[in-house]
């Protein structure tokens, strides 16, 4: 004990006098030392002494110093590691990005106590896991989560990328990176078409050329659209949260409902359906597929579709039902421009006319569409 006092009490008198480089190359010194030589364990006791005098060094070479000898070590002491990592940036950045001593409570410990700095370092280490990720997820701001989703070895869960993109949609990059994975849940898609939506419509140029009211509208549409888009494309898996989303949202509509069932997107349809009645998928889809008139039109009004809807979304389900069968390629061609003729006469407005509205719009874009591919084909 007492050989141990002497060699650190002689080290402290020397740093007291020595200057900056000295100290510096005596830090690094003794930290390679710790690791690579073979002492006794008074020496290591004393030397571990030594280097966390040196965590109060005046000069932050010093201590970047240490950090470099050791932060990289899994045998280097933890508390040195820990109050290194929470140093300025030039000395943390070797043990935040490196050091395997700093497990997921000390990085969400620091992700949440640290500035932007801190946490860049944080989302830039060779492995991070899902609890930091989300703790970045929460907190981090648009450049730490660039590069949190620019890491190939960061592990980022759905429900991290959900709140990515409700926090920071509104950024182009975070948005195009987001979209760019795979792994994004649909509901994260649907909230990242709203923030184009909304940039759109922000927009005082379109606002002055378009006119805010039709702006809107025609960003309602486009986003609907989208979302209706996403629909089909995703696992079954993901179409309750999708729905629940949605619907907590506003957005299960009777417009958009009816686009979903004209486009035929009917796994989704019926998923609305489900959350919206609360029956099972199975009566529901039992139901859609095969059902009469009479349980068709009650499993939408207790859906919440009035009664005058509620029949024109009979109607598209029995030709659904029969365009599916005939021509399963060209199902909303076949199911919009049948219903409009089944429904022409109706002098509807409000909600109804909103409705043939947009079944209108549908159809008219499908008609321009085949246009151009057969034009394409003609062509070759």
């Amino acid at each position: 004990m007492l050989g141990r006092r002497v060699i650190v009490e002689a080290f402290l008198r020397w740093v007291e006098t020595a200057k900056t480089g000295d100290r510096a190359r005596a830090a690094n010194a003794l930290g390679r030392a710790y690791l690579r030589s073979e002492m006794s364990a008074d020496e290591r006791a004393a030397a571990e002494m030594a280097m966390t005098f040196l965590l109060d060094d005046p000069s932050p070479r010093v201590r970047l110093a240490l950090a470099e000898a050791i932060a990289w070590s899994p045998d280097a002491p933890r508390n040195l590691v820990l109050s290194l990592a929470e140093d300025q940036p030039e000395v943390a950045c070797h043990a935040v990005t490196c050091s395997p001593l700093l497990n997921d409570a000390d990085l969400v410990d620091l992700a949440a106590r640290g500035n932007g700095a801190t946490r860049m370092l944080i989302a830039a280490r060779a492995h991070v896991t899902r609890p930091v990720s989300a703790a970045l997820a929460e907190v981090g701001d648009e450049e730490e989560l660039l590069c949190l989703l620019e890491n190939d070895g960061a592990v980022i869960s759905s429900l991290s990328l959900k709140r990515i993109a409700e926090r920071l949609g509104d950024s182009c990059d975070i948005r195009n990176l987001l979209l760019d994975r795979s792994d994004l849940p649909a509901d994260a898609r649907q909230l990242l078409t709203q923030h184009v939506s909304n940039a759109l419509v922000g927009l005082p140029l379109a606002q002055a050329a378009i006119g805010l009211q039709r702006l809107q509208r025609i960003s309602r549409e486009a986003t609907e659209a989208a979302i209706v888009s996403i629909a089909g494309d995703i696992a079954p898996r993901e179409i309750p949260d999708l729905v629940q989303h949605l619907r907590l949202n506003g957005r299960l509509t009777p417009s958009f409902l009816m686009h979903a069932l004209c486009a035929g997107k009917v796994d989704f349809f019926a998923g609305a359906i489900v959350d919206l009645t609360a029956c099972s998928e199975r009566r529901v889809r039992s139901i859609l597929a095969t059902g009469r008139m009479h349980a068709v039109r009650a499993l939408y009004e207790s859906a919440g579709l009035p009664r005058d809807i509620s029949v024109i979304f009979v109607e598209a389900t029995m030709l659904w039902r029969d365009a599916a069968r005939k021509a399963p390629g060209s199902v909303l061609g076949n199911v919009c421009g049948r219903l409009l003729e089944k429904f022409r006469h109706h002098h509807a407005h409000g909600a109804i006319g909103e409705l043939l509205d947009m079944v209108e719009k549908l159809h008219v874009n499908e008609r321009r569409q085949s246009a151009r591919v057969y034009a394409a084909l003609a062509a070759a």
